[in-house]
């Protein structure tokens, strides 16, 4: 009998299964968003079997947030909680002889770094120890490749002896006794001498990050940047020690600014320091005027490589990727004159925003793998450092982090951290080979403007390593990131993405919540977030459209420059193009019930906005600029403004607002226009975009009589972050929205 029959009645009852399970799922919660894990830093052991990374953890009820580590085998196996972790620890690393693991933990005199023997065959991890037990407390711990010793950072008074092996005490007791002396003095009033005494949420104080160095065997503690003012590495939203051993563990290069002025100043510089020779100096190596950072060696030693600016006081100009030649002392640009597989050239425009050392191959050529971000997506890269190929991975759609490439003979294979707008990050295991493109889905990546049609779309879905909220994800109706392109009022191609509500019927018209991202030098994509979560705004039955304006990264450095000194200008007339455009294509979309909503820059166009047409039935304000003038003066990290407006207030006195930037492109100078209802969202602790901005905005909006509320947290920086205030946050902004989007109005 033929099993054709059969096979077909099987088939059936599959599809019949799944759309059933479809059509069970439900509209994502703010409580299903809290439930989810959240996975955190990633690492790999040595040998390429075991992964181990962090998993936060929220309760709501106790609003807060709990890391753990965990470990599981790559080859396939269970995820099991590390053995000798606890609740609380983070910042897992692998020692290079696979013997041990380090991790931080806050159970003993503060944060300090532990160690655990480390079985490869079992996972098990015995043996905890605490490491270091200095007053200022570790962080940002790094294995010298020897196993021998760790690099961490910590923030101590520079003026406090040096902390050294042969003599710990005096320096860690001065940085305790100072400590001490501040928590219990009476008088909390603090004296300023240099700007950049508070830094997006909290104030700097005298204390300074230092690296340092911890034998494993002794203990013994080196400070390697003894007595420096300055902060090493600077301050970053990314963290880490922003350093790296070179693999004969005899030299540390590290990331810092010595610029007289650092609040006006992005040129942090790669330094070398000989850990050979306790009286050594560091020797800068980095030449360019704008900012290098992240460095890394190559495995046999005989290069440096880093990610670099070229233009000074612009922190987001174009993150090049620089090799140094150790030996010739020269340094290569290494994406300037890189080619295709067809040996055509690149033209590579896009950022570096991380990389990874590949193996060298048979003929002696390295490799390095990187990640960029590119229309949407952010794609893993791989360049010949002699500039002779560039390929871009592609086959696989969301956004890559956090990349390891391992070192066993199945190489090629990558273990990586992607999310998905409709699917947060987990840990995955790529075969590069499945995801070789051909030349011409490169080429249309690299260099801007929409895919043509015979671009193929993804086709290659990575090995699941993390399965974290498989189970939740399996009850929850997401849908997928849709993208779209129009043309701006310059001719200029602009990408737009859109998501639909759950339970999606075509026949409907549903109210719009238009979200503009931050930055300016930011990117919608697929990609989840915990804080302006996309699915979460569709959830209750709205488009959310979102339009990647000029300013936006992903599209070459000429889009991303769009927005310098135009914040007003061409970014608004590409966010108000893009949504007529979806208006006009999509016909689901009501756009008489449309609301605006922003944060940070997003937050300024919002109030922009507001002046400047009536369209919205409502704007969100969260963490705006509302007047440019006011905003200089309050901020903390002054090369921002003076980039983006071109100068200091002071530069353009006694000149006509048509020609001063922080006039031109200032809401609070188009008050007059204001008439749609506005909820204004700031924070106490947002030194980043002092609250001042939101009060200014409420206020105007009280005098003016324009229908508007004002969310204020006392406890949050630029992000709202604590899970309760959270909660808060996302109930009163639906609300809002709902309440003027509803049918009546």
């Amino acid at each position: 009998m033929s099993r054709r029959p059969f096979v077909l009645a099987t088939a059936l009852l599959l599809a019949a299964a799944f759309a059933a399970a479809q059509t069970n799922r439900r509209p994502m919660t703010f409580e299903d968003m809290m439930h989810m894990k959240r996975l955190g830093s990633t690492a790999v052991s040595p040998d390429g079997k075991w992964l181990g990374y962090s998993v936060t953890t929220v309760d709501l009820n106790q609003n807060t947030k709990t890391a753990e580590l965990w470990l599981q085998p790559i080859a396939g196996g269970d995820a099991k909680p590390l053995t000798a972790g606890q609740p609380g620890d983070d910042g897992i690393e692998f020692s290079p002889d696979n013997k041990r693991i380090l991790f931080t933990s806050s159970r003993e005199q503060g944060q300090q770094i532990w160690l655990a023997d480390f079985d490869t065959a079992t996972g098990a991890t015995i043996n905890s120890k605490r490491l270091t037990n200095i007053a200022t407390e570790a962080d940002n711990a790094k294995w010298s490749p020897d196993s021998k010793s760790i690099v961490f950072t910590s923030a101590v008074y520079p003026d406090c002896p040096a902390i050294t092996p042969a003599d710990p005490k005096t320096g860690d007791q001065c940085n305790a006794d100072r400590d001490a002396a501040l928590k219990n003095s009476k008088v909390k009033a603090q004296i300023f001498t240099h700007l950049l005494y508070r830094h997006w949420n909290h104030f700097t104080g005298d204390k300074r990050s230092h690296l340092f160095q911890v034998s494993v065997e002794s203990g013994g503690i080196r400070d390697l940047t003894p007595n420096d003012p300055h902060d090493v590495p600077p301050f970053s939203l990314e963290g880490g020690c922003g350093c790296a051993f070179s693999p004969d563990s005899k030299e540390l290069a590290f990331t810092e600014n010595l610029d007289p002025e650092p609040a006006i100043s992005t040129n942090a510089d790669i330094f070398t320091l000989d850990l050979t020779n306790p009286l050594a100096k560091p020797v800068k190596v980095s030449t360019s005027e704008g900012g290098d950072f992240n460095p890394a060696y190559s495995p046999d030693g005989k290069y440096l490589a880093w990610r670099s600016q070229l233009r000074p006081g612009y922190e987001s100009d174009k993150f090049r990727l620089m090799v140094y030649d150790r030996r010739a002392k020269t340094i290569n640009d290494v994406l300037a004159a890189a080619k295709l597989p067809n040996r055509a050239p690149a033209h590579f425009d896009l950022w570096v925003d991380e990389f990874a050392w590949s193996f060298t191959s048979t003929d002696g050529v390295h490799h390095i793998m990187f990640v960029s971000g590119d229309q949407g997506e952010a794609n893993v890269y791989e360049c010949y450092l002699d500039g002779s190929e560039l390929r871009r991975y592609s086959k696989t759609a969301g956004e890559w982090s956090d990349i390891h490439l391992l070192t066993s003979k199945s190489w090629p294979l990558i273990v990586g951290t992607l999310m998905r707008v409709d699917h947060p990050a987990e840990a995955v295991l790529a075969d590069l080979r499945k995801m070789d493109p051909d030349v011409h889905t490169i080429k249309i990546g690299i260099q801007g403007g929409p895919p043509s049609k015979d671009v193929t779309p993804p086709t290659y879905e990575p090995q699941q390593l993390t399965h974290l909220n498989d189970a939740l994800l399996s009850q929850l109706d997401l849908a997928p990131l849709e993208t779209f392109w129009f043309e701006a009022a310059d001719k200029t191609k602009v990408q737009g993405f859109l998501i639909k509500p759950p339970s999606f019927d075509p026949a409907k018209k549903y109210p719009v919540k238009f979200l503009i991202h931050g930055g300016p030098q930011g990117a919608w994509g697929d990609s989840w977030s915990y804080r302006w979560n996309a699915e979460l705004f569709a959830a209750n039955g709205y488009v959310v459209v979102m339009i990647n304006p000029g300013g936006s990264t992903g599209y070459g450095q000429a889009f991303v420059d769009r927005v310098n000194g135009d914040w007003g200008g061409k970014p608004f007339t590409d966010l108000m193009q893009g949504l007529t455009y979806a208006e006009q294509h999509y016909p689901f979309i009501d756009k008489n019930r449309e609301c605006a909503l922003g944060a940070s820059y997003g937050g300024y166009m919002a109030n922009w906005i507001l002046g400047h047409t009536n369209r919205f039935k409502c704007i969100v304000s969260h963490d705006g600029m509302f007047n440019a003038e006011s905003a200089f003066g309050s901020t903390e990290e002054d090369w921002f403004n003076i980039w983006e407006f071109k100068g200091a207030p002071w530069d353009y006195y006694g000149k006509p607002d048509s020609e001063n930037p922080f006039r031109k492109w200032s809401p609070s100078l188009s008050a007059k226009n204001f008439k749609t209802p506005t909820l204004v969202v700031h924070s106490q602790l947002d030194y980043r975009l002092d609250v001042s901005e939101g009060y200014q905005l409420f206020d105007t909006l009280q005098l003016l009589h324009v229908p508007s509320k004002m969310l204020y947290f006392p406890d949050e920086g630029h992000w709202v972050l604590k899970p309760q205030n959270s909660r808060l946050w996302y109930k009163t902004v639906n609300d809002w929205v709902d309440q003027w989007t509803k049918e009546s109005h």
